[in-house]
């Protein structure tokens, strides 16, 4: 009987939103929930709060907390509602306008990972910047949840963690709004 490694789950380097940006996600979850639909409301671990993944894959590198010491923060605005996959479920997410200073951040954070295969929409040339609203969410329920999605949010960058998919913890690397 052959050995098999215990399979590992992805980890990744997150983006969080400032308290009141992240209110209002969550504002948007809840509504979500109170339809019935799927939410991410209705996962309560600590560690679930609305972000934006920077790079997710498994067997990510560390990445010094250094990295960001000349980084402050910026803002952000979370647009138009998009989705992902295929089939009767699907993702639906708030999309994030890539700006300059985004775009420099999941810069500095790829090149210290280093190059290895990426979780699809964060890999070179086809991230995707997103805040997650719901996972799989049926198609039948769309037109009604995105009743629940509301203009364009603009708030700031907050801090930066590492999700380490394995162990099941968080770690903060960088508070950009200090």
């Amino acid at each position: 009987m052959p050995d098999h490694e215990p399979r590992r789950s992805a980890s990744a380097i997150e983006l969080l939103l400032d308290p009141e940006t992240e209110a209002a996600v969550r504002a948007e979850w809840e509504a979500l929930a109170a339809l019935g639909v799927s939410s991410l409301a209705a996962h309560t671990a600590a560690s679930n709060r609305p972000h934006i993944t920077l790079v997710a894959r498994v067997g990510l590198a560390p990445v010094a907390a250094q990295i960001f010491a000349a980084m402050t923060g910026f803002p952000i605005t979370l647009g138009a509602p998009l989705l992902f996959g295929s089939g009767e479920r699907r993702v639906l997410a708030r999309s994030v306008v890539p700006t300059a200073e985004l775009l420099a951040l999941r810069d500095v954070v790829l090149s210290a990972a280093g190059p290895v295969e990426d979780a699809p929409h964060t890999g070179h040339g086809e991230w995707m910047p997103h805040v997650a609203l719901a996972r799989r969410i049926r198609v039948a329920d769309l037109p009604a949840a995105l009743d629940c999605v509301g203009g364009d949010i603009r708030g700031r960058a907050g801090v930066v963690r590492r999700w380490d998919g394995d162990a099941g913890i968080t770690t903060v690397l960088a508070d950009l709004g200090r």
